[in-house]
């Protein structure tokens, strides 16, 4: 196991470099981030030149990146055009975002697997074609449709909770939030879990399991839930980097101040360094939530061995 973690981790240096890189290309190479920051007004020549040599922007694009690959391995993520380190940003916005995250990844993982294994036990059934319609119209209908009509109902019409997300940003200011960023995982997560337990009903370990006379409990979470639970997690690993995709549009709706907060207001001012830099920690956090998956294997699966 070890070895097999230590291989990952290396192969994960060529993908977070090349992913890096192309990042980078894409926000420092298809326009001049100095001229974007003063708008329509034209920058003093002076004033440009020192902004272009303080961030390095005078410099060729390959000597750039390098540049920030290095700082990076140091701690240092670059500085934004207003003077604030990026990772001063990364201490407050991260931890709300992480929080916001949370809370989604409970809530698809709970109520989608809960779904999922009624309707895979009663395949067919009305409850089963219910929960499938229900799921179809999550997955057609956006997340932004979804927040803002949650956040009118639920905040304003019917003021059960607050339709905006205060700057403590707690777990229960988050419940909403999270559960509109859920919804169309949860609904994937049902859907999967559902074939998934359907499939595993029939097979031989289930069926022998429910001739030895155990009790029905005992089959569905030891014998049908864990091997049916592969696919889901193999959703979920990949499913973080949906989840901060959704996070961008969610943060907006209810006004929470995290990653997606800052990188909606990096592009907006075009302040490269924030958006280069934010995005490098969402990849860095995508490549390990996948190692992870890759080691939850082992635990749902004893016949998964890694060498």
């Amino acid at each position: 196991m070890g070895r097999y973690v230590i291989r990952r981790l290396l192969q994960m240096v060529p993908v977070f470099t090349g992913t890096t890189l192309l990042i980078f290309v894409m926000v420092y190479a298809l326009g001049d981030p100095v001229a974007g920051l003063f708008g329509d007004r034209a920058p003093d020549p002076a004033t440009a030149a020192r902004l272009r040599a303080e961030f390095h922007l005078d410099k060729p694009l390959w000597q750039q990146y390098l540049l920030y690959l290095g700082k990076i391995f140091g701690g240092d993520f670059g500085t934004a055009f207003n003077g604030r380190p990026v990772v001063d940003l990364m201490v407050t916005a991260l931890p709300v975002t992480m929080r916001l995250m949370l809370v989604a990844i409970v809530i698809e993982i709970v109520i989608g697997i809960l779904l999922g294994v009624v309707c895979g036990l009663r395949r067919g059934r009305a409850v089963d074609t219910s929960v499938l319609l229900l799921t179809l119209v999550v997955i057609s209908v956006p997340t932004f449709v979804t927040g803002a009509t949650l956040q009118f109902l639920l905040g304003v019409k019917w003021p059960l909770t607050s339709p905006a997300v205060s700057s403590q940003a707690t777990f229960g200011e988050l419940l909403l939030p999270g559960t509109v960023l859920a919804l169309v995982s949860l609904a994937y997560i049902a859907r999967l879990t559902r074939t998934s337990v359907a499939e595993n009903t029939r097979a031989d370990h289930v069926r022998t399991a429910r001739a030895k006379g155990l009790p029905e409990r005992r089959v569905v979470t030891h014998h049908l839930l864990r091997n049916s639970l592969i696919p889901v997690i193999t959703f979920l690993g990949a499913d973080v980097g949906s989840l901060m995709a959704g996070a961008l549009v969610t943060e907006r709706i209810f006004n929470i101040q995290g990653v997606g907060y800052q990188l909606y207001q990096g592009v907006l001012r075009q302040n490269s360094p924030t958006v280069v830099g934010f995005v490098t920690i969402l990849v860095l956090v995508f490549l390990l939530a996948n190692l992870l998956v890759d080691l939850l294997y082992a635990v749902l699966d004893p016949r998964i061995r890694y060498a």
